[in-house]
């Protein structure tokens, strides 16, 4: 897939209290539809870049969401007209694989086969839940909580609640 550079506006969903990138109905075609690779790199006026997927917005568009982080390295605010480029994503998993949960998996096989089981959006939940936090020893610690618990739940009954052992 060749990538696709286009202008936008930022916008917020109310009732999800999130602000997003509104992908026209003529790019979600040039990306193939919904259908197509579901993993793609985000780049906004051209100084933040980011792993994303498309969301249905109806009528054909799409959107990504965006945080106020992303926003503000990018120099843009809510309404503000953006450049776009969205590539494609050949990441394994979608996001990037924290190195605690690496080192994990390389000393548990089982917890690695359990977390390979998963749906994606299941695994990338784990990995951005690992991730989200910049203290490694709370990284190490979410590692292990989320894979010890997974491995105590039956396959294919795995919910978030149960990872997080509430």
């Amino acid at each position: 897939m060749k990538p696709v550079s286009f202008q936008t506006h930022i916008d917020k969903l109310d009732y999800l209290k999130t602000f997003y990138l509104e992908i026209p109905v003529n790019v979600v075609k040039k990306l193939g539809g919904f259908t197509a690779k579901a993993r793609l790199f985000c780049e906004v006026n051209h100084t933040v870049r980011f792993q994303c997927g498309l969301m249905a917005l109806g009528e054909g568009k799409a959107y990504i969401s965006i945080n106020s982080k992303r926003m503000k390295e990018a120099g843009a605010s809510y309404g503000d007209t953006v450049q776009v480029t969205l590539s494609e994503d050949n990441s394994e998993y979608g996001v990037e694989v924290p190195e605690e949960l690496a080192e994990l998996f390389r000393q548990d096989a089982e917890g690695k086969k359990r977390f390979e089981l998963l749906t994606p959006g299941k695994r990338r939940y784990i990995l951005n839940y690992v991730a989200t936090v910049k203290n490694p020893q709370l990284r190490i610690d979410r590692a292990f909580l989320l894979i010890s618990n997974l491995k105590k739940l039956p396959i294919g009954k795995e919910s978030f609640r149960e990872m997080l052992g509430k």
